[in-house]
């Protein structure tokens, strides 16, 4: 099975005011992010979510307001033509002593475990450092999109002290689906919507 792990916030959909989404209206997806997924979905890959939503523990908002937040997510990647197969959420602050919190590893091994895929198979995709650390310390393939909290950086450019070692670096999750593309013969088969 062919799995790609990835964040949502900055990934898939812009950073809230707070950089992170607190109601479905603040749902508003990246440009190309949609196509990409549903791209990706049509040559085999699964695509599944994980995300630290530390708002959840603060009080900020409820499971109920994430879970709308993810049905307009869906919906619209429905109308795109894609699917997520699954959300992995942390609904813990940052405060709180947990395994699952990015960038330690647990979502990620989670979605290893309910999908049956090993790690060195994954492909994990995200806009931020403890994203790319908790694939990092999964021991998957690590792709860095410059998007979100990442926009200031650029492929070919050295990345900042501290990021893991091995990490491709792509303009946006549809350079990301590129990449594939060049790498996969299914995703070669399907040409990429324009930008």
């Amino acid at each position: 099975m062919k799995i790609v792990i990835l964040d949502r916030d900055g990934t898939i959909n812009a950073l809230g005011g707070e950089e992170f989404i607190a109601s479905p209206d603040e749902w508003q997806a990246l440009p190309g992010a949609l196509d990409a997924i549903a791209q990706l979905n049509r040559a085999g890959w699964h695509a599944v979510v994980a995300t630290n939503q530390p708002g959840l523990g603060r009080g900020l908002f409820d499971v109920a307001t994430l879970n709308a937040i993810h049905a307009t997510m869906h919906r619209q990647l429905a109308a795109a033509g894609g699917r997520i197969d699954a959300v992995f959420y942390c609904p813990h602050a940052p405060a709180e002593d947990c395994t699952c919190r990015k960038p330690a590893p647990g979502l990620l091994e989670q979605i290893c475990e309910r999908y049956g895929v090993d790690a060195e198979d994954v492909q994990v995709v995200g806009n931020c450092l403890v994203h790319l650390q908790a694939g990092a310390a999964l021991g998957a393939r690590l792709h860095l999109v410059c998007t979100g909290a990442s926009a200031h950086l650029a492929p070919g450019l050295p990345l900042p002290a501290g990021w893991p070692e091995g990490v491709r670096v792509h303009a946006d999750l549809q350079a990301f689906a590129e990449h594939l593309r060049h790498k996969d013969p299914a995703v070669a088969a399907e040409p990429l919507p324009p930008a």
